[in-house]
């Protein structure tokens, strides 16, 4: 049966043209083309002058996102990245002719013996974000229309932070870009949560942060020396983050940067008091600040101020935006 077949199919093919020979080898297949790298977070900084592109350089002064360890903030919350890009769709509020203010409103009482100094905020705050920043007359707590309640853990009163935020709403000044309240007074941002370092809106301007738990009298614990300065940074970490996100600026997700969200108090003191490329190029673009002039006053802010560290950092910085040296 085998041998008919193949006489078959050799006459089959004795009208036509021999089929013509293959390669010996096999050709290659060809690779897929590559796909394209994703767009980086920090946005495209080609177009920027040249200072502004060394201030957004990843690879100087910037230190990766530690990895969350169980009870930070990225281990209990998805946090949805945003970008360079995403903040320029996102409607974001900027400083104008008629807004360009930066206010601090005090809450309550301030003892000289417990609090941060106001003053030094003021500094700080103003040499990060280049707008003029005011402190108004303190407004007494009775003013305030807010929910409290005695926190189960520590037994100490603590306000609402969404009732001050309505409140703030209604006394923004006509200047202000944003109005940021301070308190000595415990927060909490809802009933399921024990407490909050500081809340602010993305759009409506207002915020407020507490100095409470800065102090470690707050717990009974000893204020051993140095407390003073400790607690001096920890109240400029909250309030440079919580202003950045009346800038519209999200949790960052990408670098170790001061807009990192916080869990506790230990993971707040691990963030910088700078922000990463990312979020300083979203700043630039709402602000439009010398990027060698803001260093420069932030170093010589810190300097002044005794932080030696922060200091030292931004020296380096001044030093790689004006001639590139790393």
């Amino acid at each position: 049966m085998l041998l008919p077949l193949t006489l078959a199919a050799a006459a089959c093919g004795s009208d036509h043209s021999p089929p013509p020979m293959r390669d010996s080898k096999p050709k290659k297949p060809v690779p897929p083309p590559k796909p394209a790298a994703p767009p980086s977070p920090i946005g495209d900084v080609s177009i920027r002058p040249q200072a502004v592109q060394r201030m957004l350089d990843p690879t100087v002064g910037v230190a990766p996102l530690p990895t969350p360890e169980a009870g930070d903030w990225l281990a209990e919350h998805a946090e949805t990245p945003q970008t360079f890009d995403d903040y320029l769709h996102s409607d974001a509020n900027v400083p104008t002719d008629q807004r360009h203010t930066l206010y601090l409103l005090p809450i309550g009482t301030f003892p000289k013996d417990a609090s941060p100094s106001l003053e030094a905020l003021q500094q700080i705050v103003h040499a990060f974000y280049t707008l003029d920043v005011r402190v108004l007359p303190a407004v007494p707590l009775r003013e305030l229309s807010a929910t409290s309640r005695t926190n189960p853990s520590t037994r100490k009163r603590q306000l609402l932070a969404p009732d001050i935020l309505r409140w703030l709403t209604k006394r923004l000044p006509d200047d202000a870009y944003a109005l940021m309240a301070v308190t000595m007074e415990d927060l909490y941002p809802e009933p399921s949560w024990n407490f909050v370092f500081g809340m602010a809106s993305l759009q409506a301007r207002v915020g407020v942060q507490s100095f409470a738990r800065q102090d470690p009298a707050f717990f009974g614990d000893p204020r051993t020396p140095g407390w003073q300065q400790l607690a001096l940074r920890r109240a400029a970490r909250t309030l440079l983050h919580e202003i950045a996100h009346m800038f519209g600026l999200s949790h960052c997700t990408f670098y170790a940067c001061v807009v990192n969200g916080s869990n506790h108090q230990a993971e707040a003191d691990r963030s910088p008091l700078h922000a990463c490329p990312v979020d300083l190029h979203k700043l630039w673009w709402a602000i439009r600040f010398d990027p060698i002039a803001r260093e420069a006053t932030l170093a010589a802010t810190f300097r002044a101020l005794h932080f030696d560290e922060e200091a030292s950092y931004y020296d380096r910085r001044v030093a790689y935006l004006r001639d590139g040296t790393r």
